[in-house]
């Protein structure tokens, strides 16, 4: 189940478009996550399991030493109340003994090794040796047990002294096999190993099970995600189509207006020629004269990006190119009754750049703005330096655009507008003339209401910059 992104990325018939194959990956993530959840689970219960059965082995152990103890304690006062001598009392605690399994030894204070109820003397230095120090239980390690009579496995002696009064001291010893406390903690064990089995198995069973649910919600994402990319390029073929198509016609257009165009400055300059002593009238005939010449600048610019051209690439002052972009779109707010605020930085760094192009990208933003704003409403055109280079920002205080538009207002034919009052191609006339800059155009709403559109060009390079610095810069 692991393997689940593979199986995805392959279940595909034929080459993939383009795009689909950042989406066929899938989510290793997941698996990797519920697998850890479940590893740590199956740790974390095997842990206490552990814990607790080496809690009830010690406790057990605790318990069989306490015994043995109290045995010694107990074979030590019927010892000092005995009057025999030192072998009838040993051979009288002969009856309590089991034959490998509990063995009683005793000696006077000072002897050297054991003596058992037969009267043989045992040596044990881990017996003697606690009973230097006093202690009232030790524990016996396997490789001594047999010298006791008692099976090899670890075995547990009591300890106790006595004070038989004029017999003198004595030491008794009561030494148990711990065989079966063994077995007990051998079967305990299994238990717990039992029970981590089991555990194991249900997680991992759920786990599985959690697993193939997974695998499931993966492959109809990648089926919705697939669709959803199936369904995006169609729609970018759509309107890649549409916009080609509009952009011959665009050309054609603009090659038609030519003809009337020349018509218009020639008859104008017909004119300047007759109105020598109406200055008045003279300067209306320049001013047809020079946006004739502004027109054809901005359609041969156009067309020019249209067939793939570079624009020109002239130092410009950013505050030039504001200034004339508010110059040309000052009666329009005007008769809107729109105010219309500059707010530039002084000594902004140059960019490169078509000037006629530039400004016409900044009038757009203007006249979007100013469209989008109420009678006695407020836009604002400010110029600032940013990292790299110079933003030109347009901030109404309108209606704003949604989130949902903000990508789309920028695509051509997009509109918000009522039909006849906007045909969805200034904002994307736009970003085509920032992008030919190497800048960027951008939208987003503002709060608590309004659009802020904004430009970013790159600064021109400096004279004595290196060509990599240059390229920093324009990027």
């Amino acid at each position: 189940m692991l393997y689940i992104d593979i199986e995805v990325a392959t279940r595909t018939d034929g080459p993939r478009p383009w795009g689909e194959d950042v989406l066929v990956s899938g989510k290793p993530a997941r698996h990797i996550s519920l697998l850890g959840a479940m590893v740590l689970v199956v740790a974390a219960v095997a842990a206490l399991i552990y814990w607790d059965t080496q809690r009830e082995s010690r406790a057990a152990l605790q318990d069989f030493a306490d015994e043995q103890t109290t045995l010694a304690r107990a074979l030590a006062a019927t010892f000092a109340g005995s009057a025999a001598t030192d072998a009838a009392r040993l051979a009288s605690l002969r009856a309590i003994e089991h034959d490998r399994a509990l063995v009683v030894l005793a000696r006077r204070a000072g002897e050297a090794g054991l003596r058992t109820t037969t009267g043989t003397t045992v040596r044990s230095p881990v017996v003697e040796d606690a009973l230097a120090r006093g202690a009232s239980a030790v524990r016996v390690p396997r490789d001594e047990a047999p010298a006791f009579g008692l099976p090899a496995r670890t075995a547990l002696a009591g300890l106790a002294h006595v004070d038989a009064g004029a017999a003198g001291a004595f030491d008794v010893v009561a030494v148990a096999t711990a065989e079966r406390w063994r077995d007990r903690e051998f079967w305990a064990r299994r238990r717990a190993l039992l029970g981590v089995v089991t555990v194991a198995a249900l997680v991992f069973a759920f786990g599985g099970l959690a697993m193939r649910n997974q695998r499931k919600e993966l492959v109809l994402e990648r089926e919705l995600a697939l669709e959803a990319a199936r369904r995006g390029r169609d729609e970018r073929l759509e309107r890649a189509s549409r916009a080609a198509v509009m952009g011959t016609l665009a050309m054609g257009v603009a090659h038609e207006i030519a003809t009337p165009l020349g018509v218009i400055a020639a008859r104008a300059e017909q004119l300047a020629a007759k109105l020598d002593g109406d200055e008045k009238a003279r300067g209306g005939v320049q001013a047809i004269l020079a946006q004739t010449d502004r027109i054809k600048q901005v359609v041969g610019g156009l067309l020019g990006l249209a067939r793939g051209d570079a624009p020109t690439a002239d130092r410009l002052e950013p505050a030039r190119v504001v200034d004339a972009a508010v110059a040309l779109t000052d009666h329009r707010f005007a008769k809107s009754r729109v105010r219309l605020l500059r707010d530039v930085e002084a000594d902004l760094p140059g960019v490169l750049g078509d000037p006629r192009l530039l400004e016409h990208a900044v009038v757009n933003l203007l006249l979007n703005a100013c469209d989008a704003s109420s009678p006695e409403g407020e836009v604002t055109v400010r110029a600032r330096r940013v990292d790299g280079g110079v933003e030109i920002a347009v901030e109404d205080g309108g209606a704003g655009i949604s989130p949902a538009d903000v990508d789309r207002a920028l695509e051509p034919f997009f509109t918000t507008k009522p039909r006849g009052e906007g045909h969805g191609l200034g904002l994307a006339v736009a970003r085509e003339i920032v992008a030919s800059h190497h800048g960027a155009l951008a939208l987003a709403p503002r709060a608590p209401r309004g659009t802020r559109a904004a430009i970013r060009l790159p600064r021109a390079q400096r004279e004595g910059e290196g060509e990599g610095e240059g390229d920093a810069a324009r990027g």
